[in-house]
């Protein structure tokens, strides 16, 4: 990628570049190039405090598009303030800073899209929802965007929100049932696919709610004290992906407990999603439950960011900025060097 003066992209500046459709497909590449060998991730890091705060940084670097990048985050009761940082590769010079929230609405819901893609079965068609928090509207635009869906059942825990949720949808997606469930049980009856994307401490749903054949994108719980399903579906789970293994082994409770305690360390069942991708293997027919945890990884905000960084350049979008500059470390006062003197 050629070089050029660094630019600041904002989030309005993110929503007029690309849509999910481009998230699906920058994410889809980038994930090629991972199964490739040619992007690689930094390992996820992330740091707690108090009741419910913590920080978080990941990155990848792209070989084939000379970029390298890094995303931080912290998440408080306060709210959160993503940044996605962009080097060039050669140079390691900055190339831009863009703002980073509705990338990584974009870049969730692309990765449950291809998963759905890849591990549900063609025919699904009936959706369950459960959660109605900011990126429940993304997650559910994401299964449309590759399954030709007939309906869609919402559950989250407060009624009135979940209601407004439900008529949010209905007028996103006029041509898709909407209903509104009172638990999680009714909104998972005989549904084909599954979405999780809570922030629930305890599971909220278990083997016995999910019909056979189903597709679970288990999008929520990405720290370690949080869970969203029974240690139930893992028997029953014979088809298992994840975004990023390192991450998932630190910070995947519900997959520590399985694999590290019941399974004595045995990792072996659970595969990429670039890896699927990569080998173009659609879900086998005799699959109970299909089963895939993303955690967020670098290769996903940063295939995305080269997306939006090539587009800016090319549009002549975002804010230009000075090129940050060098300069000698004082090492005293200047107070020192006049007595000195």
């Amino acid at each position: 990628m050629t070089a050029s003066a660094p630019r600041w992209i904002s989030e309005s500046d993110v929503v007029q570049l690309i849509d999910l459709g481009d998230a699906i497909e920058a994410l889809t590449r980038g994930l090629l190039e991972e199964a490739a060998g040619s992007a690689r991730n930094m390992d996820k890091t992330a740091a707690h405090w108090s009741a419910s705060s913590n920080m978080h940084a990941i990155g990848a670097v792209f070989e084939g598009a000379d970029v390298f990048g890094t995303k931080t985050w912290g998440n408080t009761p306060a709210g959160s303030t993503p940044l996605l940082t962009l080097w060039n590769a050669t140079s390691a010079k900055l190339s831009a800073i863009v703002e980073a929230r509705a990338l990584g609405q974009m870049r969730t819901a692309a990765m449950s899209a291809i998963a759905t893609r890849w591990m549900s079965a063609e025919g699904a068609d009936d959706l369950a929802i459960i959660g109605s928090g900011k990126q429940a509207l993304t997650q559910v635009a994401a299964v449309a965007a590759v399954r030709r869906l007939r309906r869609v059942r919402v559950f989250s825990p407060t009624p009135a929100k979940r209601t407004a949720f439900a008529e949010k949808l209905r007028g996103a997606f006029p041509g898709i049932e909407i209903r509104v469930a009172d638990d999680a049980a009714a909104a998972t009856q005989g549904a084909s696919i599954i979405t999780l994307i809570t922030r629930a401490r305890e599971p909220v749903i278990s083997s016995s709610m999910i019909a056979r054949g189903a597709h679970v994108n288990a999008a929520g719980a990405i720290t370690n004290e949080r869970r969203e399903f029974a240690q139930d579906l893992f028997p029953r789970a014979s088809l298992v992906a994840v975004d990023t293994l390192p991450a998932t082994r630190a910070l995947s409770a519900e997959f520590i407990d399985w694999y590290d305690r019941q399974c004595a360390g045995d990792w072996t069942r659970v595969q990429r999603i670039a890896d699927i991708v990569a080998a173009a293997r659609r879900r086998p027919a005799e699959t109970d439950i299909s089963l895939f945890k993303p955690m967020g990884m670098g290769i996903s905000d940063v295939a995305l960011g080269i997306e939006i960084m090539r587009r800016a350049q090319a549009s002549g979008i975002g804010r230009i900025m000075p090129p940050p500059g060098l300069a000698t470390p004082r090492i005293s006062h200047p107070a020192q060097e006049e007595t000195a003197a």
